[in-house]
């Protein structure tokens, strides 16, 4: 889209032609109210507060496109008129309680009331019964309901799953005399909001949905309130701490809301994380699991000195990503200094594939991010169970879907209800597990440039490729002409008389035709089905912004050199840009900073893993740690983007950096090392406190920074391996957690309750011997382990799913890297 001035008020703006004038005004510090209207969502049209006059003609905001030398003016004595009665009407009948009210000092009705000088009411009608709705982790009140359907646009639009819609008020209907003596739009709005009230897509009142509570979060009023919050704190009490989420490779913009615990304990508590919800969408995990503070640490010193002989006598730090950039730094600086081995399987895996697709792309980084993501109209996604590998890649894929009117196409073994549930235009193929290289061959096939595509890869696709005769069966039509008797009036006698007429008709015949066509053998061995082509065809109509992402079933997966290079390949000889799906919170972080090892030595520190001598923020090791949110530093997103988090809460043990400076280096805090984090691999040399954290009124992620994207030397050789046809069959166990869940962080915190178990399918269960609540033994040749069966409706199809969410069950034991195994599974 091109650049265009328009003029608002009688200043003259620079925006997207096309752009929403709401957002034009948004962007350029100009007020224009609206309640309905969410940025990243398609218009609704329920507030109509939002009207203004562009070109002399009274438009809606939120739904007008910018033209080029338009004129708009944001108020006028109709237009304050109509705003004038439609915050009236919202206040109808609205329960006055806004001193108990949880949304009140950040409620939208009370600010445009106020704001609109409503001090009067014109308008009145009998109110119906709106008992309130106890939804699990949400509450909802229909009686402080104002209908915007935010909500409902943001499950849709926003998060994919659908799960509310508007249902019958059961009101009586507006006093006639309204339609005459009311402004119109105010009229409009009040007829359609006197209907309705929200409800659910199932037609229950058991909400199931994936539980992020972005509903809750877009509500202008305390209508849909979060469970846990209810009655808790009025807002104007809570202090907001800017932060990053700690618990996937997101790494959503949050802002932790704290204040004293109670009368009797002055110590900081977590009451609830908030989101700057226009630009950014939180998954449940990071909106509810916010409390996994080590709450219980003290400096203890026996513990300290331990450690510090522990540090004496190791040869090995083993960690996980789950921390942040500087302390990754910090372990990387105690490698060069005493040579332990840094051991860290899934960001080795990470980074092993990340300097594969660099000998080839000759860029350290892949070249694309989520928000491209969301910008996009065609996206593939290959090796990520999405929704719960990264929430917002998932997000971002339904959002090109709904709002930029795009398809996808979806790989991976794991049936997936809620990716198929996006929408008709989204593909799924069920592959089965080993076959990720057939995937993206096949997109090399579907969407390369043959012409510029190394001769020997454009054999070998031409490879799979073979011509078949098919029967097909075609409607022709064709026109017949009959003659046929009517009786008409003789124009000069004035007498009924029977004459032939001429009578032509369209006559559809089946016609069987045999056709040659395209033989595509990849299709076969991932199992598409007939219409694959057909569904394909039609969904790549007016597409020209390509985006592919790929997950961590690639990185650990026995050929994950080959699929690498492959996906480099397909950067460079398709229009797709692509995007890496880190496995951890700073999976990325930990790949590029340290150099991490294959083997473990004689005797290893654990850094929030198991180890001879265990550091652990979980509060079960030999010496405590701070967690993520008791800590300053930066973590590095999937998005490229070094962001910096705060501490919401205090902690009063001992820190890395304390074992560090015992050990001979010298640091006040850790944020220290913010400013040396390498800048040979694409950080930059800045200090922590200069660190922004916010979005502008335009959507600009004014975050931290993003990674410099370093060149680096190729070998010069695009050559890759022919993919071999062995697959997993038989009763396979998938490495991946439920809705919600993580890590053992995620696990402790006290309004995620996800079970731990086994988990299957409804499907699985209806077709086998087990019953949910079953003690099963799964083994493989690695090891088994003992659990109780989960039923899962968020999956489907025969595979079995493992958490890694819970430390006691040791998943990560039965698999031999790679996400899929097979395994044998009975009653114990």
């Amino acid at each position: 889209m091109s650049k265009i001035v328009i003029n608002i008020d009688g200043k003259e703006v620079e925006t997207q032609e096309g752009e929403y004038l709401l957002n034009a005004a948004r962007a350029n510090d100009i007020f224009i109210p609206a309640i309905c209207y969410l940025t990243r969502c398609s218009p609704t049209l329920a507030c109509r507060i939002c009207l203004v006059e562009a070109d002399g003609k009274q438009v809606y905001a939120c739904n007008a496109k910018a033209k080029d030398g338009m004129n708009i003016t944001t108020t006028t004595e109709n237009i304050e008129k109509e705003r004038r009665a439609i915050m009236e009407v919202y206040d109808v009948n609205h329960p006055l309680q806004c001193g108990v009210c949880d949304q009140s000092g950040e409620c939208e009705l009370q600010n445009y009331t106020l704001e609109i000088g409503v001090d009067s009411q014109s308008y009145a009608i009998k109110d119906v019964d709106r008992s309130s709705h106890d939804w699990g982790h949400l509450h909802y009140d229909p009686g402080l309901c104002i209908v915007c359907e935010r909500c409902v646009t943001a499950c849709k639009d926003m998060i994919g799953d659908n799960s509310l819609k508007t249902i019958p008020r059961g009101a009586d209907a507006l006093d006639a005399t309204y339609k005459e003596t009311m402004p119109k739009d105010a009229y409009a709005m009040w007829n359609k909001l006197n209907k309705s009230v929200i409800g659910l897509t199932n037609g229950t009142d058991v909400l199931d949905c994936t539980s992020c509570g972005e509903c809750a979060a877009v509500c202008p009023v305390g209508a849909l309130v979060d469970t846990h919050f209810m009655y808790k704190s009025n807002a104007w009490e809570l202090k907001q701490i800017p932060a990053t989420c700690g618990h996937c490779s997101a790494g959503c913009q949050i802002s932790y809301d704290v204040k004293h615990t109670s009368v009797e304990n002055p110590e900081d508590k977590i009451y609830r994380v908030m989101n700057e919800w226009n630009y950014v969408s939180l998954c449940g995990a990071g909106r509810y699991g916010f409390d996994y503070q080590n709450a219980d640490a003290t400096k203890d010193e026996a513990a300290f000195n331990a450690a510090l002989e522990a540090f004496k006598k190791a040869d090995t730090i083993k960690f996980t990503s789950t921390i942040t950039n500087e302390e990754a730094l910090l372990l990387q600086k105690m490698k060069e200094k005493f040579g332990y081995k840094l051991i860290n399987p899934e960001a080795k895996a990470f980074q092993n594939f990340l300097n594969y697709y660099s000998e080839v792309s000759g860029k350290r980084l892949y070249g694309s991010d989520l928000e491209k993501v969301h910008n996009a109209n065609f996206v593939v996604s290959v090796g990520s169970a999405l929704k719960t590998d990264n929430p917002n890649a998932r997000y971002a894929l339904n959002n090109s879907m709904t709002v930029n009117k795009g398809a996808g196409l979806y790989f991976h073994p794991v049936k997936d209800p809620i990716i198929e549930g996006l929408g008709k235009s989204i593909m799924t193929i069920n592959h089965a597990p080993l076959q990720e290289e057939a995937a993206l061959y096949l997109v090399l096939d579907l969407f390369g440039d043959k012409e510029k595509l190394p001769s020997d890869m454009a054999e070998y696709l031409a490879s799979f490729h073979s011509e078949k005769t098919i029967t097909v069966t075609e409607v022709v039509k064709e026109k017949v002409v009959e003659i046929v008797k009517e009786m008409k009036v003789n124009e000069e006698t004035g007498e009924e008389e029977e004459v032939e007429v001429e009578k032509s008709k369209m006559v559809s015949t089946k016609v069987e035709k045999e056709v040659v066509v395209d033989d595509n053998r990849l299709l076969e061995i991932l199992g598409a089905d007939d219409k694959f082509m057909e569904a394909l065809e039609k969904n790549l109509k007016k597409k020209d912004t390509f985006e592919l992402m790929v997950g961590p079933d690639l990185y650990t997966h026995p050929n994950a050199k080959n699929l690498a290079r492959l996906v480099a390949l397909i950067e460079k000889y398709t229009k797709f840009e692509v995007t890496m799906i880190p496995t951890l919170t700073n999976s990325l972080g930990v790949a590029l900073i340290n150099e991490l090892d294959d083997e473990a030595g004689s005797y290893a520190i654990g850094y929030n893993t198991d180890a001879d001598f265990v550091l652990s923020a979980l509060g079960d090791g030999d010496l405590d740690m701070p967690a993520i949110n008791q800590q300053e530093g930066t973590l590095t997103s999937v998005n490229k983007r070094v962001n910096p988090t705060n501490a919401a809460i205090g902690y009063n043990g001992y820190e890395l950096n304390d074992i560090a400076n015992a050990l001979g280096f010298n640091a006040e805090n850790v944020i220290d090392y913010t400013v040396e984090l390498p800048t040979a691999v694409g950080f930059k040399a800045e200090e922590f406190d200069n660190l922004p954290n916010h979005y502008e009124n335009d959507g600009t992620e004014v975050r931290g920074y993003v990674l410099e994207n370093v060149a680096v030397e190729t070998s010069g050789d695009e050559t890759v391996e022919k993919f071999s046809e062995d697959k997993l069959e038989g009763c396979i166990i998938y490495l991946a957690n439920p809705v919600r869940q993580f890590t053992p962080f995620t696990h402790k915190t006290t309004e995620l309750d996800e079970e731990s178990g086994v988990y299957m399918s409804e499907e699985y269960l209806n077709n086998s011997d087990f019953n949910a609540g079953d003690t099963v033994k799964v083994k493989t040749q690695n090891g088994e382990l003992t659990a109780n069966i989960v039923s899962d409706n968020k999956i489907a199809g025969e595979i079995v799913v493992l958490p890694t969410f819970d430390k006691n069950l040791n998943s990560e034991a039965l698999f031999s890297g790679y996400r899929f195994s097979t395994a044998s599974i009975e009653k114990v």
